[in-house]
């Protein structure tokens, strides 16, 4: 089994309940044009043009998804197919996703769904059903890929070690200044409210300037309270980015907010992206209310 597969069209198939349809928007996420159930004669319509012509950059990687519901299955036809346009180019790989009896069934009860081969009989019975249907593609597959007994963050983690998906993934994190005056970022998926610090409002020299100014990073960094939050802001999250990564979150945003979204929230942010540049992160910074008056 070729488990560093690099191919440009990936066939998905596998049992009902065994992942297909999370593996396909996760080959979405990866850039693959994703197509489920397309009719088997149309597969040979749809790929000849990518690997008869070389500069095609239009469908530079395609995902198809194929189960027994697919209009005119069969095993051997869709074997056939790709066995005549792999002599054109070798750039194919077939992933069978598989699972155990016991979980298929327990998943199928949990989501209170009918096997789509059983419809009025027990779902052990669609599943026996499929497994016959699908035992030539299966023995053919050039990737198998196991779904039981994980959860859905492990089977997305399986999947992308399997496929060799982008190794290198960044999470992207947003960090937002903004006032609470102007109301909550939705967008925020955590949020610290930072108006216990000084405020440089109240002082008219500092009124006029924004967080981005060295005496106003110069003022709130004087306050004791500053640097015992910030020690311990860093220290908490500093352990959260991998796990947010290992689970698949490839967006973070971290919101930071004081009365009017000038001083201190926007100092923090400016100070919290400082410090997460030492990091292997793709980092932006918004400060949402300067404008505002």
């Amino acid at each position: 089994m070729n488990t560093k597969s690099k191919a440009e069209i990936m066939i998905v198939t596998g049992l009902s309940g065994a992942g297909r349809s999370t593996c396909l928007k996760l080959l979405e996420d990866y850039n693959f044009e994703a197509i489920d159930n397309l009719p088997l004669t149309l597969i040979s319509d749809l790929l000849s043009p990518l690997i008869s012509n070389s500069k095609n950059k239009s469908l530079k990687k395609i995902a198809i998804g194929v189960d027994p519901r697919t209009r005119g299955f069969s095993a051997q036809s869709l074997l056939q197919t790709l066995e005549k346009l792999q002599l054109k180019k070798g750039k194919f790989s077939i992933v069978f996703l598989d699972c155990n009896d016991e979980n298929l069934i327990r998943r199928f009860t949990e989501t209170r769904r009918k096997h789509p081969l059983a419809n009025d009989r027990p779902v052990s019975d669609g599943i026996k059903a499929e497994r016959r249907l699908l035992e030539e593609i299966r023995q053919a597959a050039h990737i198998t890929i196991d779904s039981s007994n994980l959860t859905l963050p492990e089977f997305q983690i399986l999947v992308k070690t399997t496929l060799n998906l982008e190794k290198n993934e960044k999470l992207n994190v947003t960090v937002i200044s903004f006032g609470f005056r102007n109301g909550l970022p939705p967008e925020a998926d955590m949020i610290f409210d930072v108006r216990f610090l000084n405020n440089p409002h109240y002082d008219p020299k500092l009124q006029p300037l924004d967080g981005r100014e060295s005496a106003i990073a110069n003022f709130i960094e004087a306050d004791p309270a500053f640097q015992l939050f910030f020690d311990n802001l860093t220290r908490l999250l500093n352990p959260l980015f991998p796990r947010y990564t290992a689970e698949g979150k490839s967006y973070l945003t971290i919101a930071f907010g004081c009365t009017g979204g000038k001083h201190r929230s926007v100092f923090v942010a400016e100070k919290f992206v400082h410090w997460l540049q030492k990091s292997d992160y793709s980092l932006s910074t918004r400060h949402r209310d300067l404008t505002i008056n």
